[in-house]
């Protein structure tokens, strides 16, 4: 959301220079509150004015005040954001003073700014518009194109969040399985979640629990899985805190391959690296540790079937 006023400076511009902006007001302007600011003799406050398009983003109500007084000049701030960030600016300013818009016209501007702006949270849009967050979040839902819907929001502090808990404590739990020794802090920082999220995840995995938790079920996405697949991230994090394996050197050797099978969330990034020229060696060596991880799994089998036979 830009937002780029020449901070402090004002101009003296030609009143026939100046366009009529792109106003909040359904209705346009009041024509009685423009008499009443065009009976004084004062200087009147600068208009703010989109510099890309000379369109008076606010202050319309004092250009035509200025007109109707028969003056020249105008004081102008200027604004070099986009058209879409110059309406958002239109309400924000129109919101805090002058003339107040009305609950037809913030509701309007709340649906618009939505389309426009949809990444940013409900709470935000509510602070320039002038309603409550829940009523913009009915304004939003109440729309029918899905562009209107983000997976994530920006919001008051600038900082992107996801809507879904989903996505950030899967996040987590990669972190955690990849760096067991993170701290919080630094899972929560990386993963975009709370520290307690983030204490959660790893208590959660600790107890070679799922990280994410029954009640976010409809938000996770079914992913079809081969009786081959990788091991999951949370059993790989509760081998690398099993005494036995990483504190002997056979043990940590055996989690060092196995973190690199772990990484299979990676593996398109890692396709996608390999130059041309080392694609069919690399080839061969995959399908070399294939066999041999195959052989490994045999192995434990039948050491299993002995020992227990």
């Amino acid at each position: 959301m830009s937002d780029v006023v020449s901070a402090g400076h004002v101009e003296m511009v030609a009143l026939g220079e100046l366009l009529p902006g792109d106003s909040p007001r359904i209705q346009g302007e009041d024509v009685t509150h423009v008499r009443n600011l065009a009976k004084t003799s004062d200087p009147l406050p600068p208009v703010v004015v989109h510099r890309p398009t000379m369109r008076v983003i606010d202050g319309m109500h004092r250009l035509k005040a200025a007109r109707a007084r028969g003056d020249a000049e105008i004081a102008v701030e200027y604004f070099d954001g986009t058209a879409a960030d110059a309406f958002l600016r239109a309400v924000k300013e129109n919101v805090v003073h002058g003339l107040p818009l009305s609950r037809a016209d913030r509701e309007a501007a709340a649906k618009r700014i939505i389309q426009s702006h949809a990444g940013l949270s409900d709470r935000a849009i509510a602070t320039v518009v002038g309603l409550s967050a829940p009523t913009v979040g009915t304004i939003r839902q109440c729309s029918t194109d899905s562009s209107f819907q983000s997976n994530s929001r920006v919001g008051q502090d600038g900082r992107m969040r996801p809507l879904s808990a989903v996505d950030g404590r899967l996040r987590a739990s990669r972190i955690i399985a990849e760096r067991p020794e993170a701290s919080l802090r630094a899972i929560a920082r990386e993963a975009n979640v709370s520290l307690g999220t983030a204490q959660d995840v790893r208590k959660r995995m600790d107890r070679g629990e799922d990280p994410v938790p029954a009640k976010f079920a409809p938000q996770l996405v079914p992913q079809p899985r081969s009786a081959e697949a990788p091991m999951g991230l949370p059993a790989l994090h509760l081998l690398r805190r099993d005494p036995s394996l990483r504190l002997s050197e056979t043990g940590r050797a055996l989690l060092q391959w196995m973190g690199v099978c772990g990484a299979e969330h990676r593996r398109e990034e890692i396709v996608n690296a390999v130059p041309e020229h080392c694609v069919r060696i690399i080839v061969e060596l995959a399908r070399s540790c294939a066999a041999s991880w195959t052989q490994l799994g045999r192995d434990l089998e039948r050491r299993t079937v002995v020992n227990n036979g």
